[in-house]
């Protein structure tokens, strides 16, 4: 009896011990999330300041600061098609302090850039999405398709004459004018740009792009450009209602860029957690949302899952495209 009562004994204090054992670590969890963070947080964004990520990340680090009662840095880093302040989030500490403000454009590098020193998939973690920023495939007034079927049949009836302008090798608009390209079967030259392109788009010099809504936008309400389609997966019914999407004409088109935050491999969930609860309540907000629909994007609140999900699948769809059109970096 004496034994089998120090048995159940034992067995009680270890199962009290175990318990005990697993408490520990979800403690110290919530005490590294209750004292996040403590100094400012600097949130680096791999292009140069001007543009849409760039806008975006300052739009909602100063609603972000104040939700995390911690000063947001918004700070650029650009060069090497965003690879260099890729790979500085990459190598600093996982603690929170250092995030990166993710852009599709990270996705597209994974698989045009074989020799970086750090994959972008496996080594960040997804913190939280802030939006979709969808392009407008937009030609000139003089032009003679005015819908998507008529600029398809256009382009396959006159291979290799329609040119549309690109930012550069790898960029959003290449790579939806790619992707449509594989999606179509049709025969379009990509003309990159080092500047601005729109002049030369407006006056027909080419004959079109896939531009960024925001600065899109005035160009096609004001009739110096026609916009065909948006490369969301829906119409934009904010900003571009009449606007059709690409994807009523070809099934499954999607060519959007996006932008989210990341940090470095290894940063503890529950500091990932404490952001991410803390951007999709900023991203909701009537004032900030309405903000980033004015620049032309479509702000959506994601879980940590959701959001690398939506990266790994990225990753993935413009692997295809650059081995299919076999894109090489400049």
């Amino acid at each position: 009896m004496m034994r089998g009562d120090a048995m159940k004994f034992s067995r009680r204090r270890m199962l009290r011990f175990a318990a005990g054992a697993a408490a520990v670590p979800a403690a110290a969890r919530i005490a590294v999330a209750d004292n996040y963070p403590t100094r400012p947080v600097r949130l680096i964004v791999d292009l140069p300041a001007g543009l849409a990520p760039d806008v975006i990340a300052r739009l909602v680090s100063d609603p972000l600061a104040q939700r995390l009662d911690r000063p947001v840095v918004v700070e650029n880093r650009p060069g090497a098609a965003g690879n260099i302040g890729t790979e500085y989030v990459v190598r600093a500490a996982p603690d929170g302090y250092t995030l990166l403000a993710a852009i599709s454009g990270n996705a597209v590098n994974a698989s045009l850039y074989h020799d970086l020193n750090f994959n972008f998939v496996r080594d960040t973690v997804p913190v939280g999405f802030i939006a979709f920023t969808p392009f407008v495939l937009t030609v000139p007034p003089s032009f003679p398709a005015k819908t998507i079927p008529e600029f398809i049949a256009y382009a396959k009836a006159n291979p290799g004459k329609i040119n549309l302008a690109t930012s550069g090798v790898g960029t959003g608009p290449h790579m939806s004018g790619e992707l449509f390209k594989m999606m179509t079967g049709t025969d379009i030259v990509e003309v990159p740009y080092r500047s601005n392109f729109m002049a030369d788009v407006v006056s027909g010099q080419v004959q079109g792009t896939f531009a960024a809504v925001a600065p899109g936008l005035g160009f096609v309400k004001s009739g110096k450009l026609r916009a065909l389609g948006v490369t969301s997966a829906t119409r934009m019914t904010e900003v571009l209602p009449e606007v059709p999407a690409i994807a009523e004409f070809v099934p499954g088109y999607e060519g959007s860029g996006w932008i989210g935050i990341c940090a470095p491999k290894g940063t503890p969930a529950a500091i990932v957690d404490k952001l991410n609860k803390a951007i999709n309540a900023v991203i909701i907000d009537p004032g900030i949302k309405s903000r980033l629909v004015d620049l032309g994007a479509q702000p959506v609140p994601m879980t940590s899952g959701q959001f690398g999900t939506l990266i790994a699948d990225a990753a993935d769809k413009w692997a295809k495209v650059i081995k299919f059109a076999n894109i090489k970096p400049e």
